[in-house]
């Protein structure tokens, strides 16, 4: 892939990432006075729905961290296991790819 083009999806990616978790925590923070227990216990659903999403969304700005670094390595769009190419396709919808398809699926069921 064209690193050009890398750098453009990793900077998309990257303000995604930094937008949602700027909402999030804005949102995390927002103080409601609940006296309820319903809304009390709606109130700390929430806030912990809330703090799992910005670890996920936190997760994904570490792989967009890593992906940057593997580009400027000279090492972006090569699996991290095999070394194989991964196909463009899959860094456009992807662009944190860090393994081929096959190989994530792999890795996934902890194969």
């Amino acid at each position: 892939m064209d690193p050009d083009r890398a750098r453009e999806l990793l900077a998309r990616e990257r303000e995604r990432i930094t937008r949602e978790l700027a909402r999030r925590s804005a949102a995390s923070t927002d103080d409601l006075t609940l006296t309820d227990p319903a809304d009390q216990a709606t109130g700390t659903y929430d806030a912990e729905f809330d703090e799992s999403l910005i670890d996920s969304l936190r997760s994904e700005l570490e792989a967009v961290e890593r992906a940057e670094q593997r580009l400027l390595e000279g090492t972006y769009g090569l699996s991290i296991e095999s070394g194989e190419p991964i196909p463009h396709e899959r860094l456009e919808i992807v662009p944190t790819a860090e393994r081929t398809a096959e190989e994530q699926a792999r890795y996934d069921r902890g194969a």
